[in-house]
């Protein structure tokens, strides 16, 4: 390898970008023909996930010899790495704010129902018929299981600044445990609710933004126990240091940003939009 002669990181030509496109494009169309029971859905949706966490696999395979045997990391290459990363997470948070908007204007401004295309009378929250999950049942449990991750995830962190590696790689796994907990109660949910994206007329409302706000937010959960889980690899291999360690700062501030979504969602979807 030529010695650098900039502190700046020229991306070498990859094919990742566009082959993820393409297994996401696949991953999705396989998720709407399953939720429509349809005979490729399955087929599509396996097939979508396999070439995504292969896409994941090489990608972060290339980024990672970067960072470790290329040298291409520098102070201002991680600087601006730090300042993706910032941008990414505002996305998300953006991105979480349009169904909460969705959310709000159904709680709060409810529509009117129709009858011979004139209003009659504004639809009731949670509407007739719908019987909302009790907020201190299974969502307070999960919301404890999130704030016990929070808090095992910073003692990962602060046992790797003390150079602990032990109890870093411990605290680690604790989290994605935790992690994988918390989907299995979310799906236990799923499968006692009352409802479902089947429902019709103003139900439907109600159905649609619950399953569309926690499905996005137990999405997330997944990719940050896919994170974390890429942490653990490299931890068990000596690639953090003390002073080096930028994957799993990325990993903590995403695991922070899912806890606090869920908070957010526990507070106005689960308990307060219900009375």
């Amino acid at each position: 390898m030529k010695s650098k002669e900039h502190d700046f990181h020229l991306v070498d030509p990859s094919p990742w970008p566009i082959v993820i496109s393409a297994a996401i494009l696949i991953l999705a169309l396989g998720l709407v023909g399953t939720l429509h029971k349809q005979v490729f859905g399955i087929l599509s949706l396996i097939s979508g996930i396999s070439a995504v966490s292969w896409v994941l696999f090489y990608w972060w395979r290339d980024v990672i010899k970067e960072a470790i045997y290329d040298k291409c990391h520098t102070d201002v290459v991680k600087n601006g790495l730090k300042v993706a990363m910032y941008l990414f997470i505002f996305s998300e948070v953006v991105f979480f704010i349009a169904f909460f908007c969705s959310f709000f204007k159904a709680w709060l401004s409810p529509v009117f129902s129709f009858e011979a295309f004139s209003p009659t009378k504004r639809v009731e929250w949670p509407p007739e018929g719908i019987l909302p999950p009790d907020p201190w049942s299974l969502p307070f449990m999960n919301t404890l299981i999130l704030l016990l991750s929070g808090t095992t995830i910073n003692w990962a962190h602060h046992s790797l600044l003390e150079n602990d590696k032990k109890s870093m790689i411990k605290m680690l796994l604790t989290t994605i445990l935790l992690g994988v907990f918390f989907i299995m109660v979310q799906a236990m949910e799923y499968h006692e609710a009352s409802f479902s994206l089947q429902e019709t007329g103003e139900k439907l409302i109600y159905a649609s933004n619950f399953y569309m706000i926690t499905g996005f937010h137990c999405a997330h959960v997944i990719i940050g126990i896919i994170f974390l889980s890429v942490c653990l690899f490299r931890a068990r291999k000596n690639q953090f240091t003390p002073q080096d360690h930028l994957c799993f700062e990325f990993a903590s501030w995403y695991w922070h940003f899912v806890d606090a979504v869920w908070i957010f969602l526990f507070v106005f979807i689960y308990w307060l939009s219900v009375f």
